[in-house]
């Protein structure tokens, strides 16, 4: 019925697919701003650990996080040691790159315990492509790129086992609307501080990325992935 319930059945969604229970170790690849990892330890009893490079996202989630059983870490994935229960990475890989793919799936296969799963939240492009929109590119997401289903299985190829590939793009419009609807509705007050230019360049971001969900030209995929195939086979979950 709103942004706030979608949100919470997304993280509650995440943690069922991949069987969480207490005491499980979890690593969220790209923790933002630490919203998965506090749902999961404050309704699964996990422990967590989530990494970043941006020093906002650190800060902000680590205040989020205080009293629970959660380590926020300001680096590179790349860097992150140990081993895992389970992974998540929730629209992270967008901005991995078509070039580090392959790196991103060493390392995930890398840092997750041979009986665990590792669940890849992602937007995606119906054909494979090597560059992102050059107007998103230079004042949306700069360095940002969709993958596709090729370039995804190329880089999990030998590594994972595919248990599960869910599709949300037919629905992903009403996410984009409800963002445009409350920006427009709170523009008033926003516009004391962003200029007329930001308005026009968010307002035409959000309606044309919805526009393209609705035409179907991008997906939104929840992937879940075993290093080597769940026993008996893996339960989908929707």
């Amino acid at each position: 019925t709103n942004l706030d319930e979608a949100q919470e059945a997304k993280l509650d969604l995440v943690c069922r697919k991949i069987g969480l229970k207490p005491g499980d170790s979890v690593l969220d690849i790209g923790c933002g701003w630490g919203s998965f990892l506090k749902f999961a330890a404050e309704k699964y009893g996990i422990q967590g650990t989530g990494v970043t490079v941006s020093k906002a996202q650190a800060q902000l989630a680590q205040q989020r996080c205080q009293g629970l059983a959660i380590d926020i870490k300001l680096q590179d994935y790349r860097k992150t040691e140990g081993t895992f229960d389970h992974i998540v990475s929730l629209g992270m890989f967008e901005h991995v790159g078509v070039k580090n793919y392959r790196t991103f799936m060493k390392k995930a296969h890398s840092l997750l315990k041979d009986d665990g799963l590792f669940l890849l939240h992602t937007i995606g492009f119906n054909v494979s492509s090597i560059a992102t929109d050059p107007w998103v590119g230079k004042y949306i997401f700069p360095n940002g790129m969709l993958p596709s289903v090729k370039q995804i299985g190329k880089a999990a190829e030998a590594l994972f086992v595919m248990e599960d590939w869910h599709n949300f793009g037919a629905y992903y419009e009403k996410t984009l609307m409800a963002w445009f609807e409350n920006f427009n509705r709170n523009w008033p007050t926003l516009k004391n501080t962003y200029s007329e230019r930001f308005y026009r360049m968010f307002k035409y971001y959000l309606l044309s990325c919805a526009g393209s969900f609705r035409a179907r030209n991008i997906q939104l995929w929840q992937i879940v992935l075993s290093k080597k195939g769940v026993r008996g086979g893996y339960q989908s979950v929707r």
